[in-house]
């Protein structure tokens, strides 16, 4: 049975939560509450949901039937998107100014419908509404570590509470139909997963690997088993201080070196770099230097393999001077790359072909569904943590909104192979 946290007692402390103390108010609030509010109905009403009205003069229900919201403060709700548009949507979810016991689901039928929630007509205006993201946020080299720190450096014991026990923090990949996967799938999933992209780097005795982001060490460990010496780097301390002990742990240190290192400062020669879910992090200022770099240390007959997770191209275009939710709450700097602008960037700049891609979106929502699942329930040790009610909302909320990505295609990842034709 699906567990949904708990609303908020009191409102979000100010020091805490800057702006999610105070609803947005004033003349100016007044009209685009308005606005907000009209085209939110008009977008429910098109959609397969159930969207449940508190208002003063009692319930109002909307939408054509499916997964439901109930909206507790309609006022807020309206406010909130009115000044915020989706962050504002996604803020008065932390409030607690709505709820939906199948979150996912609700956001799956949002998502599916991104492209046209707000009808085309007043589309063409989204660049005079929407906010570019804070140039702090950008990911040049003074800014990167900082963006990382923010959600990486949150704490190990977060995230041992609800990832399996490799540690990792990406897709799995199932042996068996991802929609049937249950918690006791997702270790072997996660391995299945890492084992391919090792195979697809021919990662083998010998090789010489860099591993561009390290998460927790895992895929260090297991290219290290097959006998190869693995230079992985990370600009997360606290994801350094615990790759090494697990490293350690496996008797594997004298194979593997865990360095704070940015990717555009790495150096030497290597016969496989490897590197998941961390494209992500560049931007896309910085995607050509990224791909550079990487063509530069690759050693001849060398091959790549990244796992990343994309977006189609249109969008990408539309989104990447978007200041969102996520970038807000959760991953500052971020920018989800199309496969069609890595097949440019590195045609144009490197002497690196595509030569591979294996997409399995699908999974991708199966695993963050698990991961959530554990995540919810596990309050007591959340609490222990010293992390709130508000925070709680948030990571469901970004777990869920994930998945509904995933679940309806609007996002996908994918394992990506790149090699040099002439090494081929």
């Amino acid at each position: 049975m699906t567990m949904t946290p708990s609303r908020p007692t009191s409102p979000p402390q100010a020091e805490r939560w800057p702006g999610l103390d105070v609803v947005p108010s004033g003349p100016r609030a007044r009209v685009s509450a308005a606005i907000a509010r009209r085209l939110f109905v008009a977008a429910v009403g098109r959609l397969d949901v159930t969207v449940h009205l508190d208002l003063p003069e009692g319930r109002r229900t909307i939408g054509r039937g499916g997964p439901e919201m109930t909206v507790h403060r309609p006022d807020e709700l309206w406010a909130r998107v009115g000044r915020h548009q989706l962050i504002g949507f996604g803020e008065a979810y932390l409030t607690g100014a709505w709820d939906a016991p199948d979150l996912g689901g609700f956001l799956t039928v949002l998502a599916a419908e991104m492209q046209d929630l707000v009808p085309q007509n007043l589309q063409k205006a989204r660049a005079l509404v929407v906010k570019r993201p804070p140039s702090w946020m950008h990911s040049s080299k003074s800014n990167s570590q900082r963006n990382i720190a923010h959600h990486y450096d949150l704490s190990n014991d977060l995230f041992e509470l609800f990832l399996d026990p490799t540690m990792s923090y990406s897709s799995a990949l199932f042996e068996a139909s991802p929609a049937a996967a249950r918690a006791e799938d997702l270790e072997a999933g996660q391995a299945n997963k890492i084992e391919r992209l090792l195979d697809r780097a021919q990662v083998g005795a010998g090789s010489r690997v860099l591993e561009i982001g390290s998460g927790w060490g895992e895929l260090a460990i297991r290219a290290a088993r097959r006998g190869a010496s693995v230079r992985t780097i990370t600009l997360s301390v606290e994801q350094q201080h615990l790759a090494q002990a697990r490293i350690e742990a496996a008797g594997l240190g004298h194979l593997v070196d865990v360095e704070i290192c940015d990717y555009r400062d790495v150096t030497g020669e290597y016969d496989a770099v490897v590197s998941v879910e961390m494209i992500e992090a560049v931007g896309h200022d910085y995607w050509g230097e990224y791909f550079r770099t990487i063509d530069k240390v690759l050693a001849p007959g060398g091959v790549v393999a990244i796992q990343a997770i994309t977006m189609p191209h249109d969008r990408m275009l539309a989104t990447r001077n978007t200041y969102t939710w996520i970038h807000k709450y959760i991953f500052p700097g971020g920018l989800l790359p199309s496969v069609s602008v890595i097949e440019q960037i590195t045609h144009e700049q490197t002497s690196l072909r595509l030569v591979e891609r294996q997409a399995f979106g699908q999974h991708y929502a199966a695993t963050l569904r698990l991961w959530d699942d554990a995540f919810l329930g596990s309050p007591d040790e959340v609490a222990a943590l010293g992390f709130d009610e508000v925070f709680v909302r948030m990571w469901h909320f970004y777990l869920e909104y994930s998945r509904a990505g995933f679940a309806s295609g609007y996002i996908d990842v994918n394992q990506l192979v790149l090699a040099r034709p002439e090494d081929s």
